[in-house]
């Protein structure tokens, strides 16, 4: 491909040179980028898990349409839906209930007018702990 300059004195032919600097600058960076991601593609790692009994992880559906309720009773104990917990155990077996719920992790939560402050607040702290988001405090309408 020659290029004929019209008023040159000589038939001298122009060729003009394609400048790949460009181009490699581009597959080079293309090629540092795909370095660097495709490891992070295929990272896996296998792990065995430990058996576990299939009733304490699922929840009856009775269980699972009735909500959430926790209650701090006036001398500082735990209820969980009616029946008692210690606060040890608290964020286990919540957490273990919420699973069961399929996505619904509202607890309710009721405390005593007479239960000390800090076991409620230490209540509450220990049912986000185990998951409860969001946290609805009840209260009673007042007797007239």
């Amino acid at each position: 491909m020659a290029i004929e300059i019209p008023g040159a004195k000589t038939k001298e032919t122009v060729k003009p040179a394609m400048n790949i600097t460009p181009l490699v600058d581009i597959v080079l960076v293309l090629l540092i980028i795909f370095m660097t991601v495709a490891p992070t593609l295929v990272k896996q790692f296998f792990v065995q898990l430990p058996a576990t009994k299939k009733e304490q992880n699922q929840a009856s559906p009775d269980d699972q349409s009735k909500p959430v309720v926790l209650k701090v009773k006036k001398d500082g104990s735990l209820e969980l839906s009616g029946s008692p917990v210690e606060r040890a155990a608290l964020r286990v077996k919540l957490a273990r209930v919420l699973a069961a719920k399929n996505g619904d992790h509202t607890v309710f939560f009721v405390a005593d007018d007479l239960a000390p402050y800090g076991a409620a607040v230490e209540a509450m702290d220990l049912a986000r702990a185990g998951g409860a988001a969001p946290l609805t405090v009840l209260t009673e309408k007042p007797k007239s």
